[in-house]
């Protein structure tokens, strides 16, 4: 992968009519705003990807219930992206960007506590503040990006905004995902388990079905209980990646005016 990246970013500043004129990211502000989305997406992807099995598979909650319990999301998004503008024209660019980038940290972090029994208050304001940050980094990053280029260059900026965000989602379930199945594949398992319960969350509770009650509910449990562990693992990665993000867009992103 790395390889090619650099064939292709080579190929590009050589070539008269490149597909991606690579020296758009010169531009310090079109560099954070891209970095900043990228970043966005990943921690919000991640988060509502695996908090949707925790909400089903450990605590047991129906797929419409855990569905309306991650709603606050989509609400803090929305009020966010509508005083988003107003927000930084009163403050500044990177002061919207980068809080916005930190409360998706900090919600990450509060979520390195979670457990099997954590009610939902936590989670519903740790998914209200991700929404929150989110709506305020994508509105303003948007006109950062357009705004950073020639106009003749608008189609293409705005073509690597949608795949920043496209990455950031593989990325976030990738790496997030990864760190996850680490910890959760080596639970303890009682005798018996069969191999597909090590596989997935989802793969153990199908297991249990065909089990004796007594076996599968151990093996559940330890289940639940590893993937928990890799869930708060994976958010404090998370965290982490977010807050050094925020720090960095705080940087780049000084003197943007909308």
């Amino acid at each position: 992968g790395g390889a090619a990246l650099y064939g292709f970013v080579r190929r590009q500043l050589t070539l008269p009519t490149p597909l991606l004129d690579m020296r758009l990211f010169r531009h310090r502000g079109f560099s954070g705003a891209v970095l900043a989305d990228l970043l966005t997406i990943l921690g919000l992807s991640g988060l509502v990807f695996f908090l949707s099995q925790y909400l089903q598979l450990v605590q047991g909650r129906r797929p419409l219930e855990a569905g309306l319990a991650e709603l606050p999301a989509a609400v803090g998004a929305v009020v966010a992206g509508l005083v988003a503008g107003r927000v930084a024209r009163r403050y500044s660019v990177r002061a919207v960007v980068s809080g916005g980038l930190a409360a998706i940290g900090l919600s990450l972090a509060a979520l390195t506590t979670i457990e099997t029994t954590t009610g939902y208050p936590l989670l519903g304001a740790a998914l209200l503040v991700v929404g929150i940050g989110a709506g305020l980094s994508f509105t303003v990053t948007s006109d950062v990006i357009l705004s950073s280029v020639p106009r003749n260059q608008a189609g293409a900026a705005s073509a690597v905004s949608e795949t920043a965000y496209e990455l950031g989602a593989a990325l976030g379930i990738a790496v997030l995902g990864s760190i996850v199945t680490g910890v959760y594949r080596d639970f303890p398992a009682p005798p018996g388990t069969p191999p597909s319960a090590h596989e997935s969350l989802g793969g153990a509770v199908e297991s249990a079905s065909h089990l004796p009650a007594p076996q599968a509910e151990a093996m559940l449990t330890a289940a639940r209980e590893a993937f928990v562990n890799g869930l708060a693992l994976a958010s404090g990665v998370g965290a982490t990646i977010l807050l050094a993000t925020a720090a960095a867009a705080w940087y780049l992103l000084r003197g943007q005016r909308l």
